[in-house]
């Protein structure tokens, strides 16, 4: 008996592990844990909640989107984190066309951060990147960066905004 509740628990552990990093629902590959919402959805809730929206935009076909995806989906500390982001991942046709969307290029992937105006904010960017791709990412440890730098710059920034 105890051999077959750790046949299940084992088979329970990699289905769930699969939902993580399957390309399947609205997570497309970056992990189904995290709480996805469209660009037009979480724009809306940005300015809803005053929480900032972090949009990823990838394509299904990149080979450097398809090595990110796994990292990004297994990474404890970007789900944790997600929690005070209106999560946005865009991919293929759902990129937004908007030049503000491109700061410095339409390279993919790239990591936007945007206030609850709905600006982008150019000055958050991996600062351990290349200086000519700045939202460009190749691992969740510089992504985690980025987003704790975010949290702190535009959660203050709303917190300063509702007190006045």
């Amino acid at each position: 008996m105890a051999g077959y509740s750790s046949c299940l628990a084992v088979a329970f552990l990699s289905v769930f592990v699969q939902r993580a990093w399957t390309a399947d629902g609205a997570g497309n590959g970056l992990g189904e844990l995290y709480e996805w919402h469209t660009l037009e959805e979480g724009l809306q809730l940005t300015q809803k909640t005053g929480k900032p929206l972090m949009l990823i935009i990838h394509k299904s076909w990149c080979g450097a989107c398809k090595a990110l995806k796994p990292k990004f989906a297994g990474s404890a500390a970007a789900l944790e984190l997600s929690k005070h982001f209106v999560m946005v991942n865009t991919m293929d046709k759902e990129e937004p066309k908007e030049s503000k969307y491109e700061p410095d290029g339409g390279y993919i992937p790239r990591i936007l951060f945007i206030d609850s105006k709905g600006d982008v904010r150019p000055e958050i960017y991996n600062k351990n990147g290349n200086p000519d791709y700045k939202f460009f990412y190749h691992d969740d440890k510089t992504i985690v960066e980025s987003m704790k730098q975010a949290k702190e710059l535009l959660t203050a920034q709303t917190d300063r905004g509702n007190e006045l």
